[in-house]
C-alpha cells in the first residue's frame, strides 16, 4: 500500500478510526456526490446515496484490496450502490403501476465517433452537457456516467451492470448519439 495521506486515512478507517473516515469523506465526498448525481439524476437522491455509501464504508473497507487505487474502488462501490437504488426504483415503479418492463436488447456494431463529452467538457459546456445527460433514458445515462464521470472501463461497467462488454459498447455509442442529438436540439433552440 502506498503511503499517501489518503492511504493512511484508509488504513485508519479500516481499523475503525472515525477521524480516518471523516478524512476520507472530506477527500472523496465531492467525487462520490458527483457520480451519484449523474447516475441518479437528482440532487436529493445523490445526497442520500452519498450518505449511504459513507455510512456503509467501514464494513465495505474489509473488502478493499490495497493494491487497487482507493478512489477507483470507492467509485466502484458508489456506482454499485446507485445501480441498486435504480433497480429498486424500477421495481417499485412496476409494483405501483402494475406494468412489466421490457428488457432492451441491443444489436449491431458500433462506429467510432467523436465524444460529445470530451468535446464539450469545458467550463461553459458542463452545465449544458449535464442537463442533456439528465434527459437521456436511464440505460444511456448510467452507461455514460459510469464511463466519463466514474472513469470506469468497459469491462468494469459490464461487470457492474451484468452485461457483456459489447452491450456496454453499444449503449455508450447510442448514448453518445442521443446526447449529440439533444445538444444539437438545445443549440437550435438557443439560436432562435
Amino acid at each position: 500500500m502506498n503511503t499517501t495521506p489518503a492511504a493512511e486515512a484508509v488504513e485508519r478507517a479500516r481499523q475503525g478510526d472515525q477521524a480516518g473516515l471523516a478524512e476520507l469523506y472530506a477527500t472523496f465526498g465531492r467525487r462520490v456526490l458527483g457520480l451519484c448525481r449523474h447516475l441518479l439524476g437528482s440532487p436529493e437522491a445523490a445526497e442520500d446515496a452519498r450518505s449511504e455509501v459513507f455510512l456503509r464504508l467501514p464494513r465495505a473497507l474489509a473488502q478493499y484490496d490495497p493494491s487497487r487505487p482507493f478512489d477507483h474502488w470507492l467509485l466502484s462501490v458508489t456506482s454499485h450502490h446507485c445501480l441498486d437504488v435504480l433497480r429498486r426504483r424500477r421495481l417499485e415503479s412496476r409494483l405501483f403501476t402494475g406494468e412489466m418492463e421490457d428488457t432492451d436488447s441491443a444489436a449491431a456494431g458500433s462506429e467510432p465517433g467523436p465524444s460529445p463529452l470530451a468535446a464539450l467538457l469545458t467550463d461553459e459546456g458542463r452545465a449544458r452537457v449535464r442537463d442533456a445527460l439528465m434527459r437521456l433514458p436511464e440505460r444511456y445515462r448510467v452507461s455514460l456516467s459510469l464511463r466519463y464521470y466514474g472513469e470506469l472501463g468497459y469491462d468494469e461497467i459490464a461487470s457492474q451492470l451484468g452485461l457483456t462488454r459489447n452491450h456496454v459498447a453499444i449503449l455508450i455509442f447510442r448514448g453518445k448519439q442521443a446526447l449529440r442529438g439533444l445538444l444539437a436540439d438545445l443549440d437550435e433552440r438557443t439560436v432562435r
